[in-house]
C-alpha cells in the first residue's frame, strides 16, 4: 500500500482579516499525481508555498517526505523541486548557464550539469536562444526555462504551481510528456493548475480548493461521473419543432427553442446507445427531421463549474 509522502492536517493561513486557508487537510500518495484546483484567490499558492517551506502557517501540521515542514525545513528541501508561478531564473546568464549552474547548485557534476541543461534546452525548443541572454528572452520563452529548472534533477516530490500558464500548446505537450516521464520514473507530483484538460491528462487525483476550504476530491473520472452519465444533443431541421418533441418524451433536460436543440441524459454504455436509439425512433415516427445528434461526455471543466458554483451559492447562503 502506497504511503502518502505530503501530509497536511488542519492548515489555516491568515493574511490580516482575509482567511485564505482554513484547517485544510490534503494526503499526496507516493508517486501519484495530485492536482489542486480552484478560481483566482482560493488559497492554491499559499498552500503550495506552505508546503514548500517558504511560507509559515498560522495552526495545522505537515509532513513532507517524512518531514516536519516547520522543524525540519533543510530536510524537506533537499527533498523536493519547485516551479512556482513566476520566473526565477537569473536574467544576465543565457539560458544555457543558468541551466548548468541549477545542476551544480544540485550538486551534479560539471559536465552532468552541461549535459542535463543541454537536454533540457532542446526539449523545451530553447536551442536556438541557449547562448542568449535571459533577459532578452519573451515571457513564454523565460516560462519554459522556468519549468525546466525545477525538473533538472528528478526529486522524489515536485511541486508545480500553474507551471504551463503563457505557453503555447506545443509547449504544454511537451511539458507534459516530460512530467508523465518522472511520474513513471518514481516523483510524487503536486500541480496547480487553471487548465482544467492538463489535469484531467496528468492527475491520478483531484483536490477542489474553494474560500480556503477543500470542497470536493476524488479521480478526475469519480469528479466527472458526480454530474450523472452522458448527454444527448439534438439539433432539429425545424426549430418549431421543439414544441412537438414535448410530446414525445419526457426524458429531456431542456431545449434551446430559438437554435432547435433538446438535451437528454442517457446511460453509459450500451444501456445508453439504447436509450439514444429509442429517442431517435421517436423522432422518426413523429415526422420530426434530426439536423444532427451528439452524445456528449461530462468534462472535468463541467464538474469543476458546478462544485465552485454550488459552494458559491452556499457561501452566500451563510451570509
Amino acid at each position: 500500500m502506497k504511503k502518502a509522502v505530503i501530509k497536511a492536517q488542519a492548515v489555516s493561513k491568515s493574511f490580516g482579516t482575509n482567511k485564505v486557508l482554513d484547517s485544510v487537510d490534503l494526503e499526496v500518495l507516493e508517486g501519484s499525481v495530485l492536482a489542486l484546483l480552484g478560481p483566482n484567490g482560493a488559497g492554491k499558492t499559499t498552500m503550495v508555498r506552505i508546503l514548500t517551506t517558504l511560507l509559515r502557517p498560522d495552526e495545522g501540521s505537515i509532513t513532507v517526505a517524512g518531514y516536519d515542514v516547520l522543524k525540519e525545513p533543510d530536510k524537506v528541501r533537499s527533498n523536493i523541486g519547485l516551479a512556482g508561478q513566476n520566473a526565477t531564473v537569473d536574467g544576465y546568464l543565457s539560458g544555457l548557464q543558468n541551466l548548468a549552474m541549477m545542476g551544480r547548485l544540485y550538486r551534479l557534476s560539471r559536465k552532468d550539469a552541461r549535459e542535463r541543461a543541454e537536454e533540457l534546452i532542446e526539449q523545451f525548443g530553447l536551442s536556438a536562444a541557449a547562448k542568449r541572454p535571459v533577459r532578452n528572452y519573451s515571457g513564454g520563452m523565460r516560462r519554459r526555462l522556468d519549468l525546466a529548472a525545477s525538473l533538472i534533477v528528478a526529486p522524489p516530490i515536485l511541486f508545480l504551481d500553474e507551471p504551463t500558464t503563457g505557453l503555447d500548446p506545443e509547449s504544454r505537450n511537451t511539458a507534459w510528456e516530460i512530467i508523465r516521464k518522472l511520474v513513471n520514473d518514481g516523483t510524487t507530483l503536486l500541480l496547480t493548475t487553471q487548465y482544467l484538460e492538463e489535469a484531467d491528462q496528468l492527475a491520478d487525483d483531484i483536490a477542489v480548493i474553494d474560500h480556503g476550504h477543500i470542497i470536493a476530491g476524488g479521480t478526475p473520472a469519480a469528479l466527472k461521473n458526480k454530474l450523472g452519465g452522458e448527454r444527448l444533443e439534438i439539433t432539429l431541421v425545424n426549430p418549431g419543432d421543439v414544441s412537438k418533441f414535448s410530446n414525445i418524451s419526457k426524458r429531456t433536460l431542456g431545449s434551446d427553442s430559438e437554435n432547435g436543440i433538446l438535451s437528454f441524459n442517457v446511460k453509459n454504455g450500451e444501456a445508453g446507445l439504447k436509450e439514444v436509439s429509442a429517442i431517435l425512433r421517436d423522432c422518426i415516427e413523429a415526422k420530426v427531421e434530426v439536423k444532427d445528434y451528439t452524445i456528449h461526455r461530462p468534462t472535468l471543466e463541467e464538474a469543476f463549474l458546478k462544485l465552485v458554483g454550488s459552494n458559491n451559492k452556499r457561501q452566500e447562503g451563510d451570509k
